[in-house]
């Protein structure tokens, strides 16, 4: 791995590797445990994936930050990182190089060379989710991985209205797994949105930044109450009850997508196309 900081044996000193590069990364999320390096061995992650395959196109260890970690078998259509390299390398090299490292469920989208003041986690104003459902009698083949599937008939209206409870600045403790780490549950869901896009039904989410499995766990509360087994203003009592075993059954990992993540403008990064690709665009 490389530090961000590397020392000198020599002159004792410490020094920043010279060039910083923000990328995109897009993925498949399935055959994967989530982003983060695991300690066991032979356990396939995103960010080892592409750690190795840029650390041979740069010829030296790299290492990578991502904006946000995602869970196994989540995917990602702009998931942002950053490293520190000493290689010298063209922005072209960095995309299309890489691209040749990797297995064709992942693939680096773009490259921008940034200043060492820009932090792909901690730049990030907010980030943004889409949890595409598929609700049908029958079960989908082509996209079995790649949304979650429902035979229920869900009501779109019923779960917007449940939606709107969510938005703000809340405790969010019901709906974070267990075991989340974060030091607070205060969120700020700055917009929800349910809609149809085709076949899907989209719930699609603003935030600051999100807890572990919040989105999954806002999934299995919509779902309950656009199936019409429980009314709209119950997921507001679970948020109220500050309870997580009071919010009901955490939604599948497939379908669930990062999408977007918002720095200051000075950056210059290049915007989101709001993904998956396949989606039939709505706002």
């Amino acid at each position: 791995m490389l530090e961000l900081n590397q020392h000198d044996e020599t002159s004792g000193a410490t020094s920043v590797a010279p060039y910083r590069y923000a990328l995109c990364v897009e993925y498949a999320g399935a055959n994967y445990r989530g982003w983060q390096t695991q300690k066991e061995k032979d356990v396939p992650t995103i960010q080892e994936t592409v750690e190795q395959a840029l650390s041979k196109i740069a010829n030296e260890p790299v290492s990578v930050i991502c904006a946000g970690r995602t869970d196994a078998r989540v995917s990602g259509t702009y998931q942002i990182i950053h490293f520190d390299t000493s290689a010298v390398r063209d922005e072209r090299a960095w995309v299309m190089g890489t691209n040749t490292k990797l297995p064709d469920d992942i693939a680096i989208r773009w490259a921008n060379r940034v200043d060492h003041e820009f932090h792909a986690r901690f730049s990030a104003l907010e980030r943004r989710y889409r949890y595409l459902i598929y609700s049908a009698p029958v079960k989908p083949a082509l996209l079995s991985k790649g949304v979650t599937w429902t035979h229920k008939t869900l009501d779109i209206e019923s779960m917007q209205q449940a939606a709107d409870y969510l938005i703000g600045e809340h405790d969010f403790t019901s709906y974070r797994a267990i075991g989340c780490q974060a030091n607070s549950p205060v969120r700020d869901v700055r917009e929800m949105n349910v809609y149809r896009a085709g076949d899907l039904i989209v719930i699609d989410v603003r935030a600051n930044a999100f807890l572990h499995h919040m989105i999954r766990n806002f999934a299995g509360v919509l779902m309950k109450i656009g199936a019409g087994e429980a009314e709209p203003v119950w997921a507001q009592q679970v948020l109220q009850a500050r309870d997580r075993t009071q919010g009901g059954v955490t939604a599948p990992p497939f379908g669930l997508y990062f999408v977007d993540v918002k720095y200051p403008e000075r950056y210059q990064l290049p915007e989101s196309e709001l993904g998956p690709y396949f989606l039939t665009q709505n706002g």
